[in-house]
């Protein structure tokens, strides 16, 4: 294709920017759209009951005409959770590694959605026509299996899309990043147009450890050990998960594994060929007490100290097979998630209170990042050799730092762009620049429902968490006369035995302002709702300086 005047490539992040997770970008040229992942992020503190957070999809649903696929860089939750919510209303095919397809395959069963969903198979180091777009699927290292950068060719050049990434010189699985791609799409004609590049480890100086330095570690601790061997991390992290089988099968362990996710990935992977685990090396959990606990290894969920994951229980003592010992060696192979530190450090002071041995990121070489430090991101930055530079993945200071150091590693200021949700944002031959905005922002998922909680929800749980709920039941007659009640009830307020006097004397107050409304001839029941809400509210905060959620049911006969 020739390049027209004024001809712009387009792209509009709805997620992954200005925070960790919900990974989702649009590309757009010629008015055809590319989607590119569509993951999901785990509830914030304030996000009482919520399970999951996903994309908002109005722009993508709203131009749903205009879509020629999904395009998926890897496995993991971020980057693919949201696809099947997003395959419920569109239907287009999703291009991707196996591994993630693997995965992604397994939701969409539990979603129904497999049946009519389009799956389709693109190994690295290959390219896919897409409709009108050209991609290039390019093998780079992270801690899950089979992880591509992807280069979306436009005429104005590749944009490259460098997902979560490092480089890994001796990976576990011998499958080097391919630098040689890279670095022939920045010294090509007419060069990389944009590169949007993982920020995640902008704050750490230096290169990121290779996945094999775990081994020299297993290795120390699976032989000093005389009891039990209970390792968690990411179900996703299949390099991990390998160290884990060989190191077993060295010490001459039986391995069990624990935690639907972590059976999943390790089904998964060993169905796809990317993980080598013998037939007789695998025990159920359950059967555990049946050998000796110098023979036994458990493989589990829970490195984030997740409320229902295994080890979370094991640390509580209520899991259903396993007992924490003295003598168990309890590793955490995982950094923490932003916002799941308390979570880890309530589960590690729980096992140790159990007289395990904890060994974890901070005191003990258990863990190594996936993703790229500073002198990598530098890196990728001289081998693409991008015109402009959006930094992605991260909070917004780790998007700033990143421009800061493209900046200092010669990109020039006016040509980096620091995105927001929900931006568009416009590559031309002479600048980058946002041309409008769409909508964009959080859809929170509880159990079936998505969308169906919003802010005032959340606000009324965080009311009912801190302070509680009163219930005032009373029945009138057609004449606002009182009949019954008012009866108040209480939850999280206050424990009624022991507040007998302040429960009566909100009764009495109750009571007379009814009365009050009766001599006035007022029976509208919003006009009582309040009244009832209004006699409550002031006494209660004078009294005990609590603002509990009120709810007057009225009734009628």
């Amino acid at each position: 294709m020739n390049v027209k005047n004024n001809e712009a490539v387009r792209v509009t992040p709805l997620g992954g920017v200005g925070e960790i997770g919900k990974n989702m970008m649009v590309l757009e040229y010629d008015d055809r759209m590319l989607i590119i992942d569509s993951g999901v992020a785990f509830p914030e503190d304030d996000q009482l009951g919520i399970d999951l957070v996903i994309p908002e999809f109005d722009y993508v649903l709203k131009n749903q005409e205009k879509i020629d696929g999904i395009v998926v860089t890897h496995g993991h939750q971020d980057h693919i959770g949201a696809i099947p919510y997003l395959l419920e209303h569109i239907s287009v095919p999703v291009y991707g590694p196996k591994f993630a397809l693997g995965l992604l395959e397994g939701q969409l069963k539990e979603h129904n959605l497999m049946e009519k969903s389009t799956l389709k198979v693109v190994s690295a180091g290959k390219s896919v026509q897409i409709g009108q777009f050209t991609v290039d699927f390019i093998r780079v290292n992270h801690s899950i299996s089979d992880t591509c950068a992807l280069a979306v060719h436009t005429p104005l050049g590749p944009v490259v899309y460098a997902s979560d990434f490092k480089f890994d010189h001796t990976p576990v699985d011998d499958e080097k990043a391919d630098l040689q791609k890279l670095a022939e799409l920045g010294s090509g004609h007419p060069g990389v147009l944009a590169l949007f590049s993982d920020s995640t480890n902008v704050e750490r100086e230096g290169y990121t450890g290779s996945e094999k330095d775990i081994q020299e570690s297993l290795e120390r601790i699976f032989s000093g050990a005389d009891g039990r061997i209970i390792l968690a991390t990411f179900s996703s992290n299949i390099h991990r998960i390998q160290q884990v089988v060989d190191a077993a099968v060295r010490h001459n362990k039986k391995l069990a594994i624990d935690g639907r996710s972590m059976e999943n990935s390790f089904e998964t992977a060993k169905k796809l060929g990317y993980l080598d685990a013998p037939e007789n090396l695998i025990i159920d959990v359950r059967d555990c007490s049946n050998y000796p606990d110098e023979k036994v290894a458990i493989l589990t969920t829970g490195s984030q100290g997740e409320p229902m994951a295994a080890l979370t229980r094991m640390a509580r003592g209520d899991h259903y097979h396993i007992n924490v010992k003295d003598s168990d060696r309890i590793i955490i192979s995982a950094s923490a998630i932003p916002g799941n530190e308390k979570f880890i450090g309530e589960t590690i002071n729980q096992l140790y209170r159990r007289g395990a041995e904890v060994l974890y990121e901070e005191i003990a070489d258990v863990h190594v990042s996936g993703h790229a430090s500073q002198e990598e991101l530098k890196l990728m930055l001289n081998l693409t050799d991008p015109k402009y530079f959006v930094p992605t993945h991260g909070e917004y200071r780790h998007l700033y730092q990143h421009a800061q150091l493209a900046q200092e590693a010669g990109m020039p200021e006016e040509n980096t762009y620091i995105a927001d949700i929900g931006d568009v944002i416009e590559f031309s031959r002479d600048e980058v620049r946002k041309i409008d905005e769409v909508q964009g922002g959080d859809v929170l998922v509880d159990g079936l429902g998505i969308g169906d909680v919003g802010n005032i929800v959340l606000r009324d749980r965080q009311t009912l968490s801190e302070a509680g709920i009163i219930i005032v039941v009373l029945t009138i007659d057609q004449n606002g006369t009182l009949l019954s009640g008012p009866d108040i009830i209480t939850r999280g307020f206050v424990y009624i035995r022991e507040s007998e006097e302040l429960i009566e004397e909100a009764t009495k107050r109750v009571e007379d302002a009814l009365k009050d409304c009766e001599k006035e001839g007022i029976t509208e029941w919003s006009v009582l709702k309040k009244t009832v809400k209004d006699s409550l509210k002031n006494y209660i905060f004078n009294k005990i300086k609590r603002k509990p959620m009120i709810l007057p049911i009225i009734m009628q006969v």
